[in-house]
């Protein structure tokens, strides 16, 4: 999952805790600024019922983060359509090897779905990045760096950037989408896309939307199981 799969089922919640949303945040956040840094559900279980609330729905949200990823990665759907979407990018890109059409697939599923979700209710992306807007980086990079034990770089800097920038918007648009994908491929280290990259994308859209339900459809996941209201 990515960043707007993992908030959008409590974004309803006229009490959700920005907390809640930026633990939900946290491990995508570092693999952005600090990819050797990892905040595990061992890091957090110590405080997941911390006396300080807004420290309990972090390291819930983080929890639930791994809970989340460790359910959709199961999924059918998730491992079909990657698997699909691998092996066009091999077959269009003339790929020598699949580790970067299959890296490609798995997170074109994520950021696809993404798209889906915010072009059904684009009024639920204002409502998260206003949530977002509200938190105090400091604090968030001090937390998550006394739990899990490691630098976080520029967190504190990146998470009030994250509102900001507002990038969940540009997936849906092709060329938009192109661009963050190389911004990616140059952070791990791979090539960037070719020109014609683009062509591909109209029919990935139109798969993800058609299995949108299934992808997150958590009727029997976990995805309830940190998360506790009025935190």
């Amino acid at each position: 999952m990515n960043y707007f799969a993992h908030a959008d089922p409590w974004l309803d919640d006229p009490e959700c805790d920005p907390s809640w949303l930026a633990g939900l945040a946290v491990p995508d956040w570092l693999s952005v600024v600090a990819r050797r840094t990892k905040c595990r559900t061992k890091h957090v279980e110590p405080v997941l019922d911390d006396a300080d609330p807004r420290v309990a729905a972090l390291a819930r949200g983080v929890a639930q983060h791994h809970a989340d990823d460790a359910w959709f990665h199961e999924q059918p759907a998730f491992v079909e359509l990657s698997l699909a979407f691998s092996r066009a990018i091999v077959e269009h890109c003339h790929e020598q090897t699949d580790l970067r059409a299959s890296f490609l697939g798995h997170i074109l599923v994520e950021l696809l779905l993404d798209a889906v979700l915010i072009q059904r209710a684009p009024e639920r992306l204002d409502r998260y990045y206003d949530l977002m807007g509200s938190l105090d980086g400091e604090w968030v990079a001090t937390r998550i760096e006394a739990l899990s034990g490691r630098s976080v770089g520029r967190l504190a800097e990146f998470v009030g950037k994250f509102s900001e920038m507002r990038f969940l918007a540009d997936y849906a648009e092709d060329r938009l989408l192109v661009f963050r994908l190389n911004q990616v491929m140059s952070r791990v280290g791979l090539r960037h896309l070719p020109a014609s990259f683009p062509d591909l994308l109209p029919a990935f859209r139109k798969q993800v939307a058609g299995r949108s339900e299934e992808l997150m459809d958590d009727s029997n996941s976990a995805r309830t199981l940190f998360h506790r209201h009025r935190t």
